[in-house]
């Protein structure tokens, strides 16, 4: 018990020390307390650069609230840890970082994507309507791309290429008729 008092009072004596902004003093606390308050951080942080950073935040704190120490009380690293472990949860709280699932997490998000056969045979069908489409003649193939496509109205269309509504609406109608005759057969 007699090692364990000397080492208490002369931490305690290096932080009066160290209130008193003696760097040597400051040395012997790091010295003194450094392992003990860099495994708190690690494993806090759970990374060696983040804890290295956050205990010279610590030492850093230990400089310039040394004088805030009272042996009456606190043990002397009892105050210590609660500084270094305080320290390293700001830390953890500051950088955000997220929490990791396991990887078998992976397995309950749903895939919303079309299975492989689903998007071929979308594929086909949409190569099937363009084929269709390219064997239309070229004033009916530009009126239904035009008019579903880029959403203008018969009269638009009318109005645009300057024929009477009727004759677009001939125009789309027998050109509709072909399409579902051409993409019948595929």
């Amino acid at each position: 018990m007699g090692d364990v008092d000397t080492e208490r009072d002369r931490l305690i004596a290096a932080l009066a020390r160290v209130a008193q902004r003696d760097h040597s003093a400051l040395r012997q606390v790091y010295e003194m307390t450094s392992p003990k308050l860099f495994g708190i951080c690690l494993r806090i942080c759970a990374d060696r650069d983040a804890a290295e950073d956050v205990l010279q935040d610590v030492y850093i704190k230990i400089w310039n609230r040394a004088g805030r120490f009272d042996a009456g009380r606190a043990s002397p690293i009892t105050w210590l840890c609660t500084i270094a472990r305080n320290s390293a949860i700001d830390w953890c709280r500051s950088s955000r970082r997220p929490d990791m699932l396991p990887e078998s997490a992976a397995t309950q998000i749903p895939d919303t994507t079309l299975a492989a056969d689903l998007m071929i045979e979308r594929d086909q069908d949409k190569a099937r309507i363009f084929a269709c489409l390219d064997q239309l003649e070229e004033r009916q193939r530009t009126s239904i791309r035009t008019a579903f496509m880029d959403g203008l109205t018969y009269a638009q269309l009318a109005d645009r290429l300057a024929v009477p509504l009727g004759t677009m609406k001939s125009w789309i109608r027998r050109g509709l008729q072909q399409l579902k005759a051409c993409i019948g057969d595929g």
